[in-house]
């Protein structure tokens, strides 16, 4: 985090400010945000992608990416979808978001593959959507060379088990999939649903170079809770944070929460107390004297390392 760069989730603002995009901006803008993540196409509707530029640019922001939203015809599957017209047109909506992304001044397009999976068993040919998956990424890849294709995995939901579901099987897929600028959007809450340790995957991707992406929430690990950050799980929340700092992230973080009961506005400065404060604590006690504490492999050690995250500075 050289220098923190932060987006809100837009869904969670909009209904409080009459549906109208603008009107979040304006209000993203006065709350101190830096950047802004467009969901595509239902965000961008009414808006070329200059028009969108100079808007974000009237409001002080800038565009991280835009994260592509599969509905309707899409519920048996986006680009794994075994009704190959259906899966051009998948393939298709990344190219046009990808498009989009650059004209409006953009650098990451995000595919979260919600409907590429399965419910049943004996309800898919495994080897033939995998192979499927990697020829369109390359395709993607190949079609916007200049920009970043990021992957976002969720073990499930809204399918009851997603294809791309896991870090290991992100790994694989980057693998085969093989150009450099296809890489992976770490989501909090979906590491834990998968009883992953979120900070394995920062650790893994981020020494790789290919995290181009975080969405920061908490949760309980049965669903996506999508709780403001810290709240839950802090010890979880601060090494996950640790190494993001250690591998030099200079993407944005984007606060992928759900306030419902709580007012947006008040929701997303807590996310950025928090990790302002947890920025402020990892810098307190030294990302070399955490990394001594790591390389012991003691957990005694790591226990009085935790102590110390909590006690205050004298």
């Amino acid at each position: 985090m050289l220098e923190m760069k932060l987006a809100t989730r837009i869904n969670s603002f909009l209904p409080v400010y009459d549906n109208d995009l603008k009107k979040v901006l304006k209000e993203l803008h006065g709350l101190g945000l830096t950047h802004v993540d467009l969901n595509y196409p239902e965000h961008v509707k009414g808006f070329s992608g200059a028009e969108m530029k100079a808007l974000l640019e009237g409001d002080d922001l800038q565009l991280n990416g835009v994260a592509l939203r599969f509905r309707d015809e899409y519920v048996s599957g986006e680009i794994g979808n075994p009704n190959q017209e259906i899966a051009q047109k998948a393939l298709d909506l990344c190219k046009s978001a990808a498009d989009y992304c650059r004209e409006a001044g953009g650098h990451v397009v995000t595919i979260w593959l919600g409907h590429d999976g399965f419910d049943y068993n004996f309800q898919i040919d495994y080897t033939q959507v995998w192979q499927q998956l990697v020829r369109a990424f390359q395709e993607i890849a190949d079609y916007a060379p200049d920009l970043k294709i990021s992957i976002e995995y969720k073990p499930f939901q809204p399918r009851a088990y997603a294809f791309i579901d896991s870090m290991g099987v992100t790994g694989m897929m980057l693998h085969d999939i093989d150009r450099k600028n296809v890489g992976v959007t770490l989501d909090y809450c979906h590491m834990l649903m998968k009883h992953e340790n979120p900070a394995f995957a920062a650790d893994i991707f981020g020494g790789r170079k290919q995290l181009f992406g975080i969405h920061l929430n908490d949760g309980y690990g049965l669903n996506d809770d999508g709780l403001m950050i810290g709240t839950a799980s802090p010890f979880k929340t601060l090494e996950f944070l640790y190494y993001v700092k250690k591998h030099h992230y200079d993407g944005v973080i984007y606060f992928d929460t759900f306030p419902v009961i709580e007012g947006p506005n008040e929701e997303c400065e807590r996310n950025m107390a928090m990790i302002k404060h947890f920025e402020t604590v990892l810098n307190r006690v030294g990302m070399s004297e955490i990394g001594k504490v790591v390389q012991q492999n003691d957990a005694i050690a790591a226990q009085k390392l935790m102590l110390k995250f909590l006690n205050s500075p004298s």
